[in-house]
């Protein structure tokens, strides 16, 4: 299923309705869902700031409401609400006066270009924003239950800052035969420490540092009687009411710690190389994206697989690869530093982190190895055999959120080696140039068309009013030649740029006309939902063109209901019209797609006389919060005094059922109540109860 963008809630600040409708029209032409508020007065603003908005654009001036009103109104509330002031010209001190209101940025009228790259860099920093204060809220959650965790933990643990004790948990007072935290609090934890051992313990904290990692000391304790004990004591860095410390771990003695530590050493270890398992690296990866974010320390992980490993396993058998891999490990202890990480990451892939390096200096030793490895004769049970490498390359730096990205962009390097012995480092920008090219989604689309292999899928509509016909919504996938479903608005973009979309539409209309029919013919009285995109919406020939088409196929016009995006129906505001009049002339019925992100949604009806109106997806979000059950609510009364059959898209629980009951919803969409599939088998009698 492809992913849908968020909608932008968007505030304007403008007198003239068209101007604003022109500011709407530059955001959904940069691709972004929109739901819009232009503000009227200042008590039409405070009414709109008690929901939640994501950027407020205002005009330089306003006979409604001062603008500077406006942003005071945002601070006051304390609304996270960022603020993009136009103004007239160029002038420093109007977009310096502008800054110190309070609005993130000030630009001149009519930059339309940089008004989107501004918008699109301040939602981007309102969702970090936002992400930081939920992680917050995460963090201190996590925090309780680590606090939990720490006072019924069997061993015995406590934080140190400045070497004396800030917590204790319940285990160490016990350890050391204390019964109140208050007596540890404030007390130097080396008076707990042997006399003997107190100068190595001294040494021991004076040198270690947050960037150490773990490290573990074996010394003599001292108990409140005078008692002493042999304790091994781990170290690790640690933060305690957001200060920073050093965890202390201790744990008596015990004769079989020689065994325990084996164990712990075997579990980090592949069996077969002795190099680390791919399960350690991971905590060593992640422990390195916390010193990057943190320090600055850079790193970089070099992916390493063996070329052609199907082949040689073929070659030489499962013993035989094992010999090689334990070789092949060899050469690597040798060609890496002692600082160098090495782990066998999967059956034919390595795994190499150096800490401290950034990619592009690990470039010269990675093509030295890819060199020692060709030029190697590995002996297999006394045959010989020659290996290659394909290496990926990618850097940990102070932006890796999470280690994992690291590890699947080194991957993607090293599969795009197809013929192998080489070496590729990760480029952003390589990702990004693809990321923007069409080229391939236009010959994929292209080719679909030519073969008659996109494959159509049905997703359920449901009347919640007793209604038993059966409606389903055609939803359109492409697959790329490695069988990988395409983000449905990426190609869909791609054909609507290539001048494809119109093809595309005829496509799926003959091929659900065609799977409709053959569905019918069992007895089914259903009806199917078609998308038309803006291109077909201007086509002149569409309407002869289906009469035919459903003429042939001797379905029934109203078999059809015809779908139009709410914003290609206000940009073709008079072909919309014309269209709609000519479907219905041919009994055939008609919807409006994503209704209410218009600045007046309700002028559209005036003008197309459709049958049913489908929600904008944003209207079932968050339907827990009072103010978006209103909003909802609204709407649909409005759209049932006009007679309007209305549907809920996007319902993914049983939660927000009995909301679009009470709001009078005539029929709902959504995982929920089934995905979209390639058969039209959904049981619409068991809603019947």
């Amino acid at each position: 299923m492809a992913i849908e963008k968020k909608t932008i809630r968007l505030l304007i600040l403008e007198d003239s309705q068209n101007e604003a409708e022109r500011l709407v029209s530059l955001f959904r032409n940069s691709g972004h869902a929109t739901r819009v508020h232009r503000i009227t007065s200042s008590d039409d603003l405070l009414e709109a700031l008690q929901q939640s908005w994501d950027l407020l654009i205002s005009a330089p001036t306003s006979e409604n409401l001062d603008p500077n009103e406006a942003i005071s109104a945002i601070r006051r509330l304390a609304k996270d609400i960022p603020v993009i002031r136009l103004i007239d010209g160029n002038d420093s001190d109007d977009i310096t006066e502008a800054l110190s209101l309070g609005a993130q940025d000030a630009l001149p009228l009519g930059e339309d270009e940089r008004l989107i790259l501004v918008a699109n860099r301040e939602l981007t920093n309102l969702e970090e924003r936002r992400a930081r204060r939920a992680a917050e809220v995460a963090l201190r959650e996590s925090e309780k239950r680590c606090q939990l965790l720490l006072e019924s933990s069997v061993d015995a643990i406590t934080y140190v800052h400045d070497g004396m004790h800030i917590y204790a948990n319940r285990a160490y007072l016990q350890l050391f035969d204390y019964e109140d935290a208050d007596e540890l609090e404030g007390m130097p934890m080396i008076d707990l420490i042997a006399s003997e051992d107190q100068a190595a313990f001294k040494d021991f904290l004076r040198n270690y540092s947050s960037t150490d990692g773990s490290a573990e000391l074996t010394c003599g304790g001292v108990k409140a009687d005078g008692q002493r004990f042999q304790a091994r004591m781990g170290f690790s860095p640690a933060t305690y009411d957001s200060e920073p410390c050093i965890q202390v771990v201790i744990r008596a003695e015990a004769d079989n710690a020689e065994l325990e530590e084996r164990l712990r050493e075997i579990s980090s270890q592949d069996l077969v190389t002795g190099l680390f398992n791919r399960t350690h690296l991971l905590e060593l990866m992640d422990s390195a994206a916390q010193r990057a974010i943190t320090t600055g320390e850079v790193a970089t992980l070099a992916y390493i697989r063996l070329d052609r490993y199907s082949h040689l396993l073929v070659e030489v058998g499962l013993a035989g690869i094992d010999i090689l891999l334990t070789d092949l490990a060899g050469l690597l202890r040798k060609h890496f530093p002692a600082e160098a990480q090495l782990a066998r990451f999967g059956d034919d892939v390595f795994a190499v982190l150096q800490p401290g390096i950034a990619p592009e200096q690990s470039t010269e030793r990675l093509q030295s190895l890819l060199k020692i490895v060709e030029s190697h004769l590995f002996d297999v049970s006394g045959r010989t055999v020659q290996a290659t490498l394909s290496i990926g390359v990618a850097g940990l730096n102070e932006t890796t959120a999470k280690a994992q990205e690291v590890v699947d962009r080194a991957h993607r390097c090293a599969d795009e080696l197809a013929d192998g012995n080489a070496l590729k480092l990760y480029n952003p920008a390589d990702e990004l140039a693809a990321a923007a090219s069409r080229g391939n989604l236009v010959a994929m689309v292209q080719q679909a068309l030519d073969n008659n292999s996109f494959r159509l899928l049905f997703q359920p509509i449901i009347s919640l009013r007793g209604d038993r016909d059966e409606h389903y919504e055609v939803m359109l996938r492409l697959l790329s030649p490695h069988g990988e479903e395409v983000p449905t608005g990426d190609f869909i973009a791609a054909a609507r740029d290539s001048g494809l979309a119109e093809k595309i539409d005829r496509w799926v209309i003959l091929n659900a006309i065609k799977q409709l029919a053959e569905h019918r013919s069992k007895g089914h009285q259903t009806r199917l939902f078609v998308h038309l995109s803006a291109s077909s919406l201007q086509d002149q020939t569409l309407l002869p063109w289906l009469s035919v088409a459903l003429k042939a196929a001797r379905l029934p016009s109203d078999a059809l209901v015809f779908q139009l995006n709410e914003t290609d129906a206000i940009a073709y505001l008079k072909q919309a019209k014309s269209l709609v009049q000519g479907l219905a002339e041919l009994h055939c019925k008609t919807a409006i797609n994503q209704f209410g992100c218009a600045l007046n949604p309700f002028n559209t009806l005036k003008f197309l006389n459709v049958d049913f109106v489908k929600v904008d997806s944003s209207f079932a979000q968050d339907l827990a919060q009072a103010e978006n059950q209103e909003a909802l609510k609204t709407l649909l009364a409005s759209l049932h005094a006009q007679a309007k059959l209305t549907i809920v898209p996007h319902v993914e629980s049983a939660s927000i059922l009995a909301t679009l009951w009470q709001a009078g919803v005539n029929y709902i969409q959504g995982h929920y109540l089934q995905g979209p599939s390639q058969a039209m088998d959904y049981d619409f009698s068991s809603g019947d109860e």
